[in-house]
């Protein structure tokens, strides 16, 4: 496979698309075998990840296609236990394509450390205090990993807060540290904790919390692409997307449900390539939240051309050292997979693949309705759950979909009568 558009992708053997992603990303027999052998991940391997491990737990690795991303074609690792996703995200890339793919920047590899004081007389003074001595507090948080600030990286600046709170106003210290092509939490953490008694010595205060902040608003991955009018079946459905849109950004419950299914396209790759998709999801939810109610993550519009544009910017505390990236053997050939090089090359393919994902999902409510697609795939699951045969399975699902009757029980008794 020299490219990831592949005509009828889907339609080969399990084996025979391994195969083509092996050729596509360089892997060698023992790479691609971390995904297509079970137990990568050996008991030995996951009894020093987390505790009291009593064994592993596997999910299937699909890839979507069709990806172009600044120029780039990628193929990319999704671990997923949800139908319809991985088909939806190579639709959404394909459409793309009419008008170059999708553009992405990002703004740094910068995360914060929180440090809470509280007891302080005078907090607008403490705060001014803390300012005046910027560099000394900078050069204690890089005493404690020269190595990262040999590779350029480091606190780079603070922030001070005053946040008020049921136990009054709080001095809060944000160290900005550039932590480089990892997520960070240790170093950052760390610093923070190495700085927490000079501010102390400087606001007469007591310092309580010292940990980073999940909301990375100064690690921000953004994605644009525009979907031509005619890729994507005409005015009336950029009309539809763009009303879709306007409901999730002006009310709550619609937003939840549009950026869950953002979140479809992004855990997926976060799981993947062994980074934390928790901190991924608090960041991503929290930054939603910043204005007067909760809203969608994306923004979809027509242009002068009557084409869809839509765009995407998120807080993306992710990493490629460090971490499970580097333990876990699965992990590590995704990232091959992926073919990214730093976290701020996989932080853009994480927006443009979240992008993706909820234009896909805003097309099919906008014209045939969410289950259309779903459910075909959701019936291709229920008929192997009831028993059906690889040479049966087509058959089945054809009749359970024409019927509108998806279930296991419907999925049996059209096997009973096909013997």
């Amino acid at each position: 496979m020299k490219t990831n558009q592949y005509s009828g992708f889907h339609k080969l053997t399990m084996e025979q698309r391994a195969a083509e992603v092996a050729e596509f990303s360089g892997l060698t027999a023992e790479e691609i075998g971390r995904l297509t052998n079970p137990g990568a991940l050996t008991n030995e391997v996951a009894d020093h990840v987390i505790e009291n491990v009593i064994g592993t737990y596997q999910l299937p690795v699909g890839v979507a296609m069709n990806f172009l991303i600044n120029g780039k074609e990628y193929v990319i690792p999704m671990v997923l236990e949800e139908a319809s996703v991985v088909a939806a995200a190579s639709n959404a890339a394909k459409m793309a394509r009419a008008a170059g793919g999708f553009t992405t920047s990002y703004t740094g590899n910068i995360m914060i450390a929180q440090v809470q004081c509280i007891g302080v007389a005078n907090p607008y003074f403490a705060r001014q205090n803390i300012l005046h001595h910027k560099e000394e507090i900078l050069a204690i948080a890089n005493e404690k990993d020269p190595v990262l600030v040999k590779l350029t990286g480091g606190a780079k600046d603070l922030e001070v807060r005053i946040v008020d709170s049921q136990i009054g106003p709080m001095v809060v210290t944000h160290l900005l540290v550039d932590t480089g092509d990892a997520m960070g939490a240790n170093a950052v953490n760390t610093m923070a904790e190495a700085v927490a008694p000079t501010i102390e010595q400087l606001t007469g205060g007591t310092v309580k919390l010292r940990i980073l902040s999940n909301l990375a608003d100064h690690r921000l991955a953004r994605a644009t692409a525009t979907f031509t009018k005619e890729a994507i079946g005409g005015e009336d459905v950029v009309d539809g997307v763009v009303a879709a849109y306007a409901f999730a950004a002006a009310d709550p419950y619609r937003a939840a449900t549009s950026n869950k299914g953002i979140m479809n396209g992004i855990d997926p790759v976060v799981v993947a390539t062994g980074n934390d998709w928790r901190g991924m999801e608090a960041g991503v939810h929290s930054y939603c939240s910043r204005g007067d109610h909760y809203t969608s993550l994306t923004r979809w519009e027509k242009d002068a051309d009557g084409n869809l544009t839509g765009s995407i910017e998120l807080p993306t505390p992710v990493g490629l050292v460090g971490g499970a990236t580097k333990i876990h053997p699965a992990a590590q050939a995704c990232v091959k997979i992926l073919g990214v090089k730093t976290a701020a090359e996989l932080a853009q393919v994480i927006a443009a693949v979240g992008l993706a994902q909820n234009f896909a999902a805003m097309r099919a409510l906008a014209t045939d309705g969410i289950q259309k697609g779903h459910m075909k795939l959701h019936a291709r699951n229920l008929a192997t759950v009831a028993g059906a045969t690889p040479e049966q399975l087509d058959a089945v699902v054809a009749k359970m979909v024409a019927d509108k009757k998806v279930s296991v029980d419907y999925a049996k008794e059209i096997l009973a009568g096909m013997q």
